[in-house]
């Protein structure tokens, strides 16, 4: 039963990566190495982001009061703007048009954020464990995680659009601006509720996001 819960596990967290570069049309223009780079520009700027916060937030994980600082969660996820410069560096090492630009970028940046941040976590854990609903969650938010890559990368795209409408800049503006500051909007939203860290709740409330982030970028590249 281990082994099949980590089976499932890992199909849950792999599966749809598979599926996106597969049927979405990416791999008909051969950007597999351009995913490769993707996920190593990733790579990159996560290790950049480690630098920045212990030089400037050395002591950020020590709270001597045991209170949550939401100023200083506010300052850590600003460094999260790396992440669009890094994607700004994935879109333009892909040619063709721009829905293989965002996706081939998307899915080799998420990819790597799988790999990176869940894999280790679901080999020691669900391999030991014969059902447990943490994993379960945990590998759809990855998914999750796919579908706000996309459209981060698509804000990313947009920006560099002389001919994007001026009707919707203002919205751009502030989808791009919030990017960085995903994941305290989702805790602050999920301390609002009182929903536990792990409740299926506040897995649905980062769905609901994630679909009306993708579905707003959506929107603004279709207008395009």
């Amino acid at each position: 039963m281990t082994l099949y819960h980590f089976g499932n596990c890992l199909a849950l967290l792999y599966a749809p990566y598979h599926m996106a570069y597969k049927f979405s049309g990416v791999s008909e223009y051969a950007t597999f190495s351009k995913c490769v780079y993707a996920g190593g520009l990733y790579i990159f700027t996560q290790l950049c982001k480690m630098l920045l916060l212990a030089t400037f937030f050395p002591d950020s994980d020590i709270q001597t009061s045991g209170e949550y600082n939401v100023f200083l969660e506010i300052l850590k996820a600003t460094v999260d703007f790396a992440d669009l410069l890094g994607l700004y560096f994935a879109l333009n090492a892909v040619p063709g048009k721009g829905h293989a630009k965002i996706l081939t970028a998307a899915i080799g940046w998420a990819s790597a954020e799988a790999l990176v941040s869940r894999a280790v976590p679901l080999w020691v854990g669900a391999r030991g464990s014969e059902f447990s609903w943490r994993y379960v969650g945990m590998c759809a938010a990855a998914n999750l995680a796919l579908v706000h890559t996309a459209a981060a990368a698509a804000l990313v795209w947009l920006a560099g659009r002389s001919d994007l409408p001026r009707r919707l800049a203002p919205a751009h503006a502030a989808l791009l601006a919030l990017t960085p500051y995903r994941a305290p909007l989702e805790a602050a939203a999920g301390a609002l509720l009182r929903l536990p860290a792990d409740a299926p709740a506040l897995l649905l409330l980062r769905a609901a996001h994630a679909a009306a982030r993708a579905l707003a970028a959506l929107a603004m590249y279709a207008a395009l």
